[in-house]
């Protein structure tokens, strides 16, 4: 008698990935009218639009593309894939550390589906690696914060940051042929999953502001402004350690790290209008994360507008 597969290596049909991938990128609040941040009903939304749009796509079968010689080497030479595994493996242990504290049925419930999210990331990338033969470092012992929060609040902030560069990035390898078509296509959901997932943050911290009495907002503002300071320093050092074999942080805000040459200007476009175009489908109520495209913008004012190609 044959026992059927286990559900990781049971293929989702065409249909049922298309009308996945449509629900992960599209989504309004069943409740009409406006929505007070900080409220019950602000909780319940950005909750659940997570829960809702989850896609339910499986790593172990999804289809990694038989790559030619050339494109193998392009992208097995990425310096990233060390910084890629480690980052989401440390990002679910944060997330589902402060998942535990949460006493909100429905929100544990949503921070559960964030922090198994990003663990699904890693063996995506995992997969991936495998897949094409990248030989990876040893992975470290993750470890969580005494402040389960703090770790929380790192972990979201970082992910506003990085995914902001990585939507530009990764079109940028889809317009320049970096990366085939084919694996664009299959890597395409854990891209949108990021959006997802900063969408949600960005609204766990205003709400979580919100509702903090008055005596304890100067504290949580500071611890805010703590996070920025430290993930600030990050991108410093590894700014200074480009080419060198600092890995002790996130992905570089540069097209040099996927192979493709371009200007700031040029990479800056990108990022800002894949950031917008990403989270757009989402219930306009929703607030969208602003720190990083609001700085951004302030800097490409003072960039020469890209030159066109002859």
């Amino acid at each position: 008698m044959s026992s059927s597969p286990p559900p990781e290596s049971v293929a989702l049909d065409s249909p049922t990935v298309a009308r996945a991938d449509h629900t992960a990128r599209h989504w309004t609040f069943d409740r009409p009218g406006p929505v007070r941040v900080g409220s019950d009903a602000h909780g319940a939304m950005f909750a659940r639009m997570l829960l809702e749009t989850h896609n339910p796509y499986k790593p172990r079968v999804l289809d990694w593309p038989k790559l030619d010689p050339e494109a193998h080497t392009r992208l097995t030479s990425l310096p990233i894939w060390d910084i890629a595994v480690q980052t989401e493996g440390r990002a679910s242990l944060r997330v589902l550390d402060y998942a535990a504290t949460v006493e909100d049925p429905l929100l544990r419930e949503a921070m559960v589906m964030d922090g198994n999210e990003e663990a699904r990331h890693k063996k995506v990338l995992s997969n991936l690696v495998e897949a094409y033969g990248v030989i990876l470092e040893p992975e470290p012992e993750y470890t969580g914060y005494r402040d389960t929060e703090w770790g929380w609040m790192r972990t979201g902030y970082s992910e506003c940051i990085d995914s902001f560069f990585a939507f530009g990035l990764f079109e940028a390898a889809r317009r320049s042929g970096f990366f085939p078509p084919d694996l664009v296509g299959t890597f395409e959901p854990v891209i949108q999953e990021e959006a997802r997932h900063i969408l949600f943050f960005a609204n766990w911290a205003a709400w979580q502001r919100a509702r903090q009495p008055w005596w304890r907002k100067p504290w949580f503002l500071a611890k805010t402004a703590a996070v920025w300071a430290v993930l600030i320093w990050d991108r410093l050092v590894l700014a200074r350690s480009l080419g060198g074999e600092s890995k002790n942080t996130n992905f570089t805000a540069s097209s040099d790290s996927i192979g493709v040459e371009m200007s700031a200007a040029a990479l800056i476009d990108i990022c800002l209008a894949e950031n917008d175009r990403r989270l757009a489908g989402y219930d306009p109520r929703l607030l969208r994360p602003t720190t990083v495209p609001f700085f951004i913008r302030i800097a490409r004012r003072f960039m020469r507008d890209p030159k066109p190609k002859a």
